[in-house]
C-alpha cells in the first residue's frame, strides 16, 4: 500500500513539474519579431504613445492585471503577460512612461535620466532576445567603442588613468597590460566573473521554486554542493579581492561600477556581474532611451491593455480576505478605483508596503518581516549640462568616465556619508560622467549643433530632507544654492578632463534625491531602489526575497527582486511574469535561443553554398 501511494505521489509530482516547466504556452516566438520600422521623429506622435494621460474612459474593461510603475521592470512584466493574452494596465505617476528609461528635453537638449549604457546585447544573447520579444524587434542598439570606460584615480600629478575594453578575451588581456604585476589576481577575478555569470540562474531559481524547498536547499547547504555561487553571493567584495592582491588601484577596478554601497559591504558576485555585463560589448538604444517604452507599449496595447501616465496610485485595494483586488488612482481632487484580480508593483518594496498598502495591512508582522530584509538605498545626485557645440568641437567621446579622488573606496565612502550636510558638497569622493549625445548617432539629427553631458554621484537623502515638503522647482533660494554647491564641484571636476566644456555651457539642471522622488517615485531618491548590501545577497535572503508578497494577488517586479540597473530590473520583470503565470518563462527564452541559433546556422550554410 505505502509503495503504491509513493508511486502515485511520484507520478503526480513528475506530472506537475512537467506542467509547470513545459505545459503552458510560451509568451515568446520567432514569428512575433519583425524588422525594425522607420524611426519616428515627430514628438507629437511619440507623445501619443509614451505620454497618454490617465482618464477613466481610457481604462480597459475586464482587466487581468494592473502594474504600478512604468519602469523597465513594470513594462517587461506587462508586455510578457500581454503576449499570453492578458489585458494589462500600467499606471505611471510621472507625465511620461519609462521610469529610469525616459528622456527629457529642455531647451533643445535631450538627456537620458537613468540609462547610460547596457551590456549583454550581442547577437542571440538572452537579454537581446528578451528585448526583441517585448518590443517585437523594433528596438535597435548601437554598439559603443571597444574602449567603453575610463577610470581615473587620484588628483593632479598623482592621477592614474586606466581603460576598460570590451571583448571575450580582450577585456582581461587589456587589464593585464595595465597591471603586469597582478596577472594571477586578474585571472582569478575573471574566473569569479565567469562563475557568477554562468551560475546566476541558480540564485534566480531560488526565487521560483517553492520557498520551503529553496530554504531547505540553502539551510542544509545542499545547494552549495552544486555551485560556489551560493557561497560567493554572500562574500564581501573587499574581503575577497584583498586575498588576490594588495594593489589598491586594482581593488578600485574590480568595484568601480559604484551603486552607493562600499565594496566591503557589497557582494563580490554583484560587482563581478556588473563588469562581466560589458564583456561582450556596451550598447546604447538607437534614438535614445525613450525608444524602449515607445516600442514596448504597443505590445501591451495589442492584447487590449494600456499604459497611462499622470496616474499616481494612492492605495492598493485589499479585501477582507487579505487579497489585493485593485488600486486607487488620484485624478484631480478625486480618487478613482481601478480593479483587477492581480496587482503588480514596480515602485519598490518600501513604497509598496509602507505607502500603498492600507495601514492595517502594512503593520502585519509578515509584511514587516519582508521590509526588514531591505535597507533604503543611497540617493542619486545628477547634473545635466547642455552645450552649444558639437561633439568634435568639445572633444567629447562615447566613452564613460569614472573618477575617484583616491584608491580607498571603503574609507572614502564611509567618511563622505558620515559628513555633515554643510561639509558634504566640497568633499565628493567619486563621480560618473557620460555624454548621451555622443553615443547615439541620431542625436545629431534630432538636436543638431548641440551636445549634452550627465554627471552622477551618490549622496545622503538626509542632507536634503529639510526641503522634502516643498514643491518641485519652488523649493527656495537656500535649497538652490545648496544643490549648486554640489553641481559646481562636480562640473569643475569634469572640466579638468574636458576643458572646453565651460565656455560652451548654455544650460544646466540639477536633480537631487528630492527630484528623483518627485519624477521617478524613487523612495528617498534612490534610483537603484533598495540598498544592494551584502546581507541582501546571502543565499537565504535571495530565496526569501521573491516576487510573491504576504498579500495575496500582490506581486513585486523591478530592481528590488534581484539587482539594480536596466538589465537587473528587466530580469525582475521576467521573474515576476514567471511567478504570476506559474510558469518559468526563462525556459521559453532558452528554447527560443536554441531555435535562433539553428536558424542562424542554416542561413550561414545557405550563404556558404551561394558563395561556392
Amino acid at each position: 500500500m505505502w509503495l503504491l501511494i509513493f508511486v502515485v505521489w511520484l507520478v503526480m509530482w513528475a506530472g506537475g513539474s512537467y506542467w509547470y516547466l513545459f505545459g503552458k504556452p510560451s509568451p515568446f516566438s520567432i514569428e512575433s519579431v519583425r524588422p525594425p520600422g522607420p524611426r519616428e521623429y515627430d514628438q507629437k506622435k511619440r507623445d501619443k504613445v509614451i505620454k497618454q494621460g490617465f482618464s477613466v474612459d481610457k481604462v480597459p474593461k475586464d482587466l487581468d492585471v494592473i502594474v504600478i510603475g512604468s519602469g523597465i521592470g513594470g513594462l517587461t512584466v506587462a508586455a510578457t503577460l500581454a503576449k499570453v493574452g492578458k489585458k494589462v494596465l500600467v499606471l505611471e505617476q510621472h507625465d511620461q512612461s519609462g521610469g529610469c528609461c525616459h528622456t527629457y528635453v529642455e531647451k533643445g537638449f535631450e538627456f537620458d535620466v537613468g540609462l547610460h549604457y547596457i551590456g549583454q546585447l550581442h547577437e542571440n544573447s538572452l537579454l537581446r532576445i528578451a528585448f526583441d520579444q517585448i518590443t517585437e524587434g523594433q528596438l535597435e542598439f548601437v554598439e559603443l567603442d571597444q574602449h567603453f570606460d575610463t577610470i581615473q584615480i587620484g588628483l593632479g600629478e598623482e592621477k592614474r588613468e586606466y581603460t576598460i575594453f570590451t571583448g571575450k578575451t580582450e577585456m582581461e588581456a587589456h587589464l593585464k597590460k595595465q597591471f603586469p604585476d597582478d596577472i594571477a589576481a586578474i585571472e582569478t577575478f575573471f574566473r569569479i566573473m565567469k562563475v557568477s555569470a554562468k551560475k546566476t540562474h541558480y540564485l534566480a531559481t531560488l526565487k521560483l521554486i517553492p520557498k520551503w524547498l529553496a530554504l531547505f536547499l540553502v539551510k542544509t547547504r545542499i545547494a552549495h554542493l552544486f555551485s560556489p555561487i551560493f557561497t560567493l553571493s554572500g562574500t564581501g567584495a573587499t574581503d575577497l579581492v584583498s586575498t588576490l592582491t594588495s594593489n589598491k588601484d586594482l581593488h578600485v577596478i574590480f568595484s568601480y561600477l559604484f551603486y552607493g554601497v562600499p565594496p566591503k559591504d557589497s557582494s563580490i558576485v554583484i560587482n563581478a556581474l556588473l563588469i562581466h555585463h560589458y564583456k561582450r560589448g556596451a550598447y546604447y538604444p538607437r534614438g535614445g532611451a525613450s525608444e524602449i517604452s515607445y516600442h514596448i507599449i504597443p505590445v501591451i496595447q495589442k492584447s487590449g491593455g494600456n499604459v497611462l501616465v499622470r496616474a499616481p496610485v494612492t492605495q492598493i485595494l485589499v479585501n477582507k480576505e487579505g487579497a489585493a483586488y485593485g488600486v486607487k488612482v488620484k485624478k484631480g481632487r478625486e480618487e478613482v478605483e481601478v480593479r483587477a484580480p492581480v496587482v503588480i508593483s514596480n515602485c519598490g518594496v518600501f513604497t509598496t508596503f509602507q505607502k500603498l498598502l492600507p495601514p492595517e495591512i502594512s503593520m502585519k508582522q509578515d509584511v514587516q518581516d519582508r521590509l526588514d530584509m531591505m535597507r533604503h538605498g543611497r540617493g542619486s545626485f545628477l547634473v545635466f549640462s547642455g552645450f552649444d557645440a558639437t561633439q568634435e568641437e568639445l572633444g567629447i567621446v562615447s566613452t564613460n568616465f569614472w573618477l575617484f579622488k583616491n584608491n580607498d573606496m571603503d574609507t572614502s565612502m564611509d567618511e563622505f556619508f558620515a559628513l555633515s550636510k554643510e561639509d558634504a558638497p566640497e568633499n565628493i569622493p567619486m563621480m560618473f560622467i557620460t555624454f548621451p549625445s555622443a553615443k547615439d548617432p541620431e542625436a545629431k539629427k534630432r538636436n543638431p549643433g548641440k551636445s549634452c553631458m550627465t554627471i552622477l554621484t551618490m549622496v545622503k537623502y538626509e542632507w536634503f530632507e529639510e526641503w522634502k515638503d516643498t514643491t518641485v522647482r519652488k523649493r527656495g533660494d537656500e535649497y538652490h544654492n545648496y544643490k549648486m554647491r554640489y553641481a559646481n564641484q562636480l562640473f569643475a571636476w569634469a572640466c579638468t578632463i574636458f576643458p572646453k566644456l565651460r565656455e560652451k555651457l548654455v544650460f544646466q539642471d540639477v536633480a537631487t534625491p528630492l527630484t528623483n522622488m518627485h519624477y521617478l517615485g524613487a523612495q528617498r531618491g534612490a534610483m537603484y531602489s533598495a540598498e544592494h548590501n551584502l546581507d541582501r545577497f546571502h543565499a537565504e535572503a535571495v530565496a526569501r526575497n521573491r516576487c510573491n508578497t504576504p498579500v495575496k494577488n500582490l506581486f513585486i517586479s523591478g530592481q528590488d527582486v534581484f539587482s539594480c540597473g536596466i538589465a537587473g530590473a528587466l530580469h525582475g520583470g521576467l521573474l515576476c511574469a514567471s511567478t504570476v503565470l506559474d510558469h518559468i518563462v526563462y525556459i521559453d527564452l532558452l528554447f527560443l535561443k536554441k531555435k535562433l541559433k539553428k536558424q542562424k546556422a542554416k542561413e550561414l550554410a545557405l550563404l556558404a553554398k551561394k558563395i561556392e
